[in-house]
């Protein structure tokens, strides 16, 4: 038995890292789809504060695959 699978690209922020973007991504897809197989980490970028240098938030691109009924 032949079986399909369907692929989004979401983009997760945090201000925690990159992993919780990543997590957040997920979390937000489990409302609308289920199945979910597994992602892919595309991109991780992040917003820095240009007076401190510092990391304000971040943002992981991921592919998502779930199950196509």
């Amino acid at each position: 038995m032949a079986s399909v699978a369907k692929i989004i690209e979401l983009i997760g922020t945090s201000d925690k890292s990159w992993e919780d973007a990543a997590q957040v991504a997920i979390k937000e897809a489990t409302k609308t789809l289920h199945g979910i197989h597994g992602i892919e980490v595309r991109d991780m970028t992040a917003k820095v504060d240009s007076k401190s240098g510092k990391i304000t938030s971040y943002r992981t691109c991921v592919k998502i695959s779930f199950a196509v009924d």
